[in-house]
């Protein structure tokens, strides 16, 4: 397993209760349903809305479940309005 701090932006942080926090895991699909598990149904369903970005780079959904060799910055972006 490795660290894989999460970042929560805007609805995201709302739904989770905190801005960011750490898990251990071994695939970013794991550290997403750990938190989810762990912060409630608001959260589950914010971050299957969400962008999900890796290190600054989007992450399809088909790569969420890639092992993790390595510590990993992960950002949960939910869609927003706005122009």
């Amino acid at each position: 397993m490795v660290a894989v701090s999460i970042r929560y932006w805007a609805g995201a942080a709302a739904a989770a209760g905190v801005d960011q926090e750490t898990v251990e895991a071994t695939t970013v699909a794991m550290a997403l349903a750990d938190a989810g598990e762990r912060r409630g149904p608001d959260l589950q369903r914010v971050i299957g809305i969400s962008s999900i970005l890796v290190d600054g780079r989007r992450l399809p959904d088909a790569e969420r479940t890639a092992g993790l060799t390595e510590p990993v910055q992960v950002e949960v972006l939910p869609p927003f309005a706005g122009g």
